[in-house]
Formats: structure tokens, sequence, C-alpha cells
């Protein structure tokens, strides 16, 4: 039993530490200290650094948790969409203008390196059914892959870089061109990579919905 608690315990400090993380992210921006998030997650930073191990820990723990909690939600219910194109069309738009909306969350995940196109179809796996019949209906390219997917929120949020407004006006515009693209063709893509963008053993490592996942 003392274990048991000792390890719900050190769950409930990773959770604490990740949305005072998330939260201290959006309030103060990139420059927020990991002195502040303990004091905010009301540990000590001797337990930020054992649970996380550095600074880019906590970030990949955070950008992981926001992407469940806020992406998640938004790819399952293109799911259920009477028509599919339209659906992906907006689970990618939904997803690319909640991102760009945390500004200091994703940037702060592009310094990590937690912000990949791998990470994104992780995620994204859900809307493979909605492609599968996008595809069947003659709604989008026949060559069109998840990861094709993944790499279009990446693209456009390429483009969110500063805080001045003409960014959202750029990341729509871009968003649409990119968009365009998915259109049926019969000039086919170039074939991708053998390389996995996301190797299949990182899975263990995707937090559940609502929760952060640390050994």
């Amino acid at each position: 039993m003392p274990e048991q608690r000792r390890r719900a315990d050190a769950l409930r400090n990773s959770d604490r530490i990740v949305r005072a993380a998330i939260t201290a992210l959006h309030e103060s921006g990139t420059t927020v200290s990991l002195e502040e998030v303990a004091r905010r997650a009301g540990v000590g930073i001797a337990t930020v650094y054992r649970r996380f191990g550095d600074r880019d820990g906590v970030i990949r723990a955070c950008f992981e948790t926001y992407f469940a909690e806020e992406i998640e939600p938004v790819v399952q219910a293109a799911r259920v969409a009477a028509d599919p194109r339209q659906g992906l069309a907006d689970a990618l738009a939904t997803t690319v203008g909640t991102l760009a909306g945390h500004r200091a969350l994703l940037s702060a995940a592009k310094e990590a390196g937690a912000f990949t196109i791998g990470i994104a179809e992780r995620f994204m796996g859900p809307l493979g059914d909605v492609l599968a019949t996008a595809r069947e209906r003659g709604l989008v390219r026949d060559d069109l892959l998840v990861r094709d997917l993944a790499a279009i929120v990446v693209m456009a949020l390429a483009t969110t870089v500063h805080r001045e407004a003409d960014d959202d006006a750029d990341r729509r515009r871009y968003l649409a061109l990119l968009l365009d693209g998915t259109r049926p063709s019969d000039v086919p893509l170039p074939r991708p990579s053998s390389v996995s963008l996301f190797p299949p053993e990182a899975t263990d490592r995707c937090p559940a919905k609502g929760a952060t996942r640390h050994r």
C-alpha cells in the first residue's frame, strides 16, 4: 500500500507540474522558469527535475497533454461528419487554430523538439477512417495519407511565428492552399519515405486524456 500511495502521489505531482507549466506559459510566455512552475504546482524544484529530467521534458509533457485534451476531441468529431472531406478540413483547421492560439506553448514545443509530424500523426490516427471514406467517395486524392494530414498541420503552423494579426490571415491562407492540394488529382504524389515518422513503441508514452503518464 505505501508503494501504491507513493506512485499515486508521484502521478499527482506530475499532473500538477504539467498543468502549472501550461498555465504559466500561457500567462507569462516562453521565458517562464521551472522555479516558477514548481511554485505554482506547489512542489519543490527537485521534484520537477526528478519527474521530467529537464525543461524540455516538462515542455514535451505539456505539449502531449495539451494535444490529448484539446486536439483529440476535434479529431473524434470529424468521424461523425456527414461530409468526410469537410470533416477532415474542419479538423485540420480547428487543430491549427487551437495550437496557434497557445503561441507560447507552441513556440516552446518547437524549441524542445516536441512538435513534430510524428506527434501530430499519432493524435490524428483516428482520422484514418474518415480519410478512407473520403477516398472511396472520390472527395480527396487517392494517395492521401494520415501522415500527409499531420504534415499539413505542421506546415500551416510554420507560418505562425510572430504575434501580429497578419499571422492569422497568413495561417488561414496557407492552410487553405494546403487543403486545396488534397483534392482529387490524376497526377500522383511522389512516394513517401520508408522511414517511420512515429516509432510504434513510442505509443506507450502517449498520455491518456486528462492525465499525464510518466514513469
